[in-house]
């Protein structure tokens, strides 16, 4: 049985953090010995196999010479056939030390899940190179990142493969009972203003005849913006029509009552939370950033994709999904049959075929 480690920065709150749970359940179905390396103890989604918390067996100590003979010994002990790497890489110095003298495997998976690649690869090409060599191979979670890497760094050792949706657990987990009394609209995930640009999506709103119809906007996820973020709503004076919730470990039972789930980000990877929704029968509204919107969302079937950085479009989008009862409950009606090509089954098989 081969034995795989799965490296990630933590198993809660980020959708590249999901992933890593979903990735080992799915490599366990397929019966290989998965552990996985969490570098953070913070452990809120489900996951499968032997975990390490690299936070907890620290206990508190920060240096970087104890971190590096914690791991060093880790690797060494158990031998794995595969290493996959899903963490953000952005210092060249650290990641060549920990790929040349700690990470120790026959093979090494590198995931890459922005679009914005200095987040994954350094800005040379010669480093990049230099980084990712012939026993790597690079995984892309978009077509548009597979193809932004070949050409910015010619490499031929990168492969697609989407990031993948458990349909069926989505569905039983949104069947949940809450009380909700509002109509409202959905924005959940983390507040990071830098990328998810909630200026454009509250100018949006408030442009629009959602307040006006009494339907709110829902803000569930924590981060580092969450004060700037209030302050803003605070200032456009919308706090009455705004409600922010903490991260919940199940936020689909809200996903499924929300009229629709926005996105309105400056770039993305492959957004899990619109495939989510659509999984929870919600349909979407989505600025067309790069990447993945445009993989996912199919105007007017399931979604309305619109420009970027334009708040009377996105307003316009949101208008018409409260004035076109008959679009809205079509879109409503494809959502949830849209999204089986990103199924745990499908991707199941793209996984064992890379593997093999």
């Amino acid at each position: 049985m081969e034995r795989i480690c799965i490296v990630t920065t933590s198993l809660g709150a980020g959708g590249a953090e999901r992933f890593s749970a979903s990735l080992s359940i799915i490599l366990s179905a397929l019966n290989y010995d998965v552990h996985i390396l969490s570098t953070k103890n913070l452990i809120e989604y489900e996951f499968k196999g032997t975990l390490f918390n690299l936070e907890e067996k620290l206990k508190g100590d920060r240096s970087n010479y104890k971190k590096l003979k914690i791991l060093k010994r880790y690797f060494q002990d158990h031998a794995f056939d595969v290493i996959i790497d899903n963490r953000p890489r952005s210092q060249f110095f650290k990641e060549f030390v920990l790929y040349n003298y700690v990470f120790k495997a026959k093979r090494i998976i590198s995931i890459v899940h922005s679009y914005y690649l200095l987040n994954y690869l350094p800005e040379s090409i010669f480093l990049a190179k230099l980084l990712y060599r012939k026993n790597f191979k690079l995984i892309a979670v978009s077509k548009e990142i597979q193809s932004a890497i070949i050409s910015k760094y010619g490499f031929n050792n990168c492969t697609q493969i989407y990031n993948p949706v458990d349909i069926e657990d989505i569905t039983n987990k949104s069947n949940k009972k809450i009380k909700i009394k509002d109509n409202y609209i959905l924005f959940y995930g983390r507040i990071d203003d830098a990328v998810k640009n909630f200026e454009l999506l509250f100018q949006a709103y408030k442009k629009s005849i959602l307040i006006g119809r009494g339907i709110k906007l829902y803000m569930i996820g924590d981060g580092k913006d969450t004060f700037k973020v209030k302050k803003t709503v605070k200032d456009l004076q919308i706090e009455d029509s705004v409600k922010f919730i903490s991260f919940l470990k199940n936020p689909f039972p809200y996903v499924k009552n929300a009229k629709f789930c926005t996105l309105t980000s400056r770039y993305e990877g492959f957004p899990m939370v619109l495939i989510e929704s659509l999984a929870c029968g919600t349909p979407v509204i989505s600025v067309n950033c790069k990447s993945g919107p445009q993989e996912v969302i199919q105007h007017k079937f399931n979604g309305l994709l619109v420009e970027n950085y334009n708040p009377n479009v996105l307003s316009e989008a949101f208008n018409l999904f409260v004035e076109n009862e008959s679009l809205y409950t079509q879109c409503k009606i494809n959502a949830t049959g849209s999204v089986n090509q990103f199924s745990i089954k499908k991707i199941s098989k793209d996984w064992k075929n890379l593997l093999n």
